[in-house]
C-alpha cells in the first residue's frame, strides 16, 4: 500500500511469483546470502516458501521444488557458501558479547536449525576462549548498567537487578557475584571462580 502526499491510499497488487526453477533458487539463494548470514535450516526455509508460493500460482510440483531446493543448498553447502558451523561460532560470539548465557544461546542456535553437536561444540569453545556465562553476564551488567555500572544508589535497585538476570537466564551465582562487584575494575580483573 502507497500513501499518497493528500493522504489518499493506493493498493498496489504483489507481483506475480515466477515458476521455480534450479536457476531461480540459486540466484534467490545467492541475493539472500548477500544480505543476511544464515545457516542451511534457515536458507531451507527461504527457498521452500519461494516453492510454495509458486506452487499456489503456477501449479507446479511442490515435491520436485523441494528436490531443487536441496540440490542448490547442497552445492552451496560445498562451495562453502553456507557453513553452520561458522555460522554457528559468529552467532554465538555475537549474542556472548551482547550478554547472553550459555542457555539463551543454543536455544537461539537450535532455533536456526544448527545441529545439536555443533552447538555442544560451540558452547564448549565459547566458554574456553570468551569466559563463558561469567564474561557474558558481565556485559550484560555493563549493557544494562546493572550493579557496578549503575550510578546512584545501588542497594535500592539490587532486586531489580537481580530479576533482570534471572530473566535473561544467568544464575543466581553469577549475578551475585556481579552484582557484589564494588565497581567495574573488580569485575574486569576477577575471572570466574
Amino acid at each position: 500500500m502507497i500513501i499518497r502526499n493528500n493522504g489518499e491510499k493506493d493498493v498496489v497488487p504483489m507481483r506475480r511469483p515466477r515458476p521455480v526453477s534450479e536457476r531461480m533458487l540459486e540466484n534467490v539463494a545467492l541475493y539472500y546470502l548477500q544480505r543476511f548470514a544464515a545457516s542451511t535450516e534457515s536458507l531451507r526455509r527461504v527457498l521452500l516458501r519461494r516453492v510454495e508460493r509458486s506452487a499456489r500460482v503456477h501449479d507446479t510440483d511442490r515435491s520436485e521444488g523441494r528436490a531443487l531446493v536441496e540440490i542448490v543448498i547442497s552445492r552451496l553447502a560445498a562451495s562453502g557458501l553456507v557453513d553452520d558451523g561458522a555460522f554457528a561460532v559468529a552467532r554465538a560470539a555475537r549474542l556472548h558479547r551482547q550478554g547472553k548465557p550459555a542457555c539463551a544461546i543454543a536455544a537461539h542456535l537450535r532455533e536456526r536449525g544448527i545441529a545439536p553437536e555443533t552447538i555442544e561444540a560451540t558452547l564448549s569453545g565459547l566458554a574456553r576462549d570468551e569466559g563463558g556465562d561469567w564474561r557474558a553476564a558481565v556485559n550484560f551488567a555493563r549493557r544494562r548498567r546493572l550493579g557496578p555500572f549503575r550510578t546512584g544508589d545501588r542497594a535500592a535497585h539490587r532486586d531489580k537487578d537481580l530479576a533482570a538476570f534471572a530473566r535473561a537466564g544467568f544464575s543466581y551465582a553469577a549475578a551475585r557475584r556481579v552484582l557484589a562487584a564494588q565497581g567495574p575494575e573488580d569485575l574486569e580483573a576477577g575471572e570466574e571462580g
